[in-house]
């Protein structure tokens, strides 16, 4: 295997894990308020901006980011919840769920991919949603009364450490979450340790041009926009084979940023040998 080579401070996941954490959170904190309390203006905002920032805003499309993104894939999810989110693309639209599935939404936010997921992998299927933010969880499960289902639950707790047991979940789908993580390696490999054998990944997220410039990758905003963290195509598939995944298939959807896309990832973890 050849060893990468490529400097750690010109790596995204070399920035300080702690401050991006706190960052992010505080982020997405502000967007659970604003949902919560009903601010139309603010809420529209989010909308528009989705997970990125005002330099997204203003270069590209806003309609890239948010809820008007799910179209006719939002059933199940009460129209809060829809308006509420703040992700790039429609995992569960392509992640091939089946009645009595575990799913299991990495960065849940206000629960809007839960919730699909809910209805589609039915009574006897279970959906878990994982944030790091207790705003967010909150108003997920504001948004999962609404909706009246029992078959979800949010769990606190961060990408790096994933509070499952190994082998436990069908499914893990994420929006426009992990590129936020600062060691996307350890995110994947846990996503990987508590798949089953077999198990999928089917996320939407940012990737990163390759030709990114460096002012983009040091902008505390643009991490917290999705863009500075992102990783570049190659990484991302490399990132996917080192955690044990297989027949990786990124696809670009739309372009969110001078700088990056958005992206449907797929792969799956490999059938226990028989």
């Amino acid at each position: 295997m050849s060893q990468d080579t490529t400097a750690s401070a010109d790596r995204p996941d070399a920035a300080p894990g702690q401050s991006i954490r706190d960052a992010v959170r505080e982020h997405y904190a502000a967007a659970a308020r604003h949902s919560a309390a009903g601010d139309a203006d603010k809420a529209r905002q989010a909308e528009a901006a989705g997970c990125c920032t005002d330099s997204c805003a203003t270069t590209v499309d806003a309609a890239v980011f948010g809820g008007d993104l799910y179209g006719d894939e939002a059933s199940g999810a009460t129209a809060e919840a829809v308006s509420a989110s703040l992700g790039c693309g429609v995992p569960t639209a392509v992640a091939e769920l089946h009645p009595g599935e575990t799913v299991l939404d990495l960065g849940s936010g206000a629960g809007t991919d839960v919730l699909i997921s809910a209805r589609r992998v039915g009574p006897h299927g279970r959906v878990i949603g994982l944030d790091m933010t207790p705003e967010m969880l909150d108003l997920a499960r504001r948004n999962a009364a609404q909706a009246g289902v029992d078959n979800v639950e949010f769990v606190q707790g961060y990408l790096e450490q994933i509070p499952l047991p190994g082998a436990i979940v069908d499914v893990v789908i994420s929006n426009c979450v992990i590129n936020l993580a600062a060691d996307k390696t350890v995110v994947l490999a846990e996503a990987a340790r508590v798949l089953r054998p077999g198990g999928r990944l089917a996320v939407s997220d940012v990737i990163a041009d390759p030709d990114i410039d460096r002012s983009t990758r040091d902008d505390a905003d643009q991490w917290t926009g999705c863009v500075a963290g992102a990783l570049t195509r190659e990484d991302y598939a490399r990132t996917l084979g080192e955690a044990g995944f297989v027949d990786v298939d990124i696809v670009e959807t739309h372009r969110v940023h001078p700088h990056a896309v958005s992206a449907i990832v797929r792969a799956r973890i490999p059938d226990r040998a028989s």
